[in-house]
């Protein structure tokens, strides 16, 4: 799940950026593109993530992970 923390790490970059200094509107604007898709990304991810509990702890009992 390193994506996940990767994409969380360059969301908290982009923010910074955005909060301290004063891009451009054109780079403002690439900045906040790229984050609404880390944003899907990490949201893709989390959904798969929580399809997996359930799929695993479907019927209350833990059933191993298929490779």
């Amino acid at each position: 799940m390193a994506k996940f923390e990767d994409s969380i790490k360059e969301l908290e970059k982009i923010v910074k950026i955005l909060e301290e200094g004063e891009p451009s509107l054109e780079e403002s604007l690439s900045k906040f593109e790229k984050g609404i898709k880390l944003i899907k990304a990490c949201q893709k991810e989390l959904e798969d993530a929580e399809n997996t509990i359930k799929e695993l702890t479907e019927d209350g009992t833990i059933k191993p992970l298929e490779e």
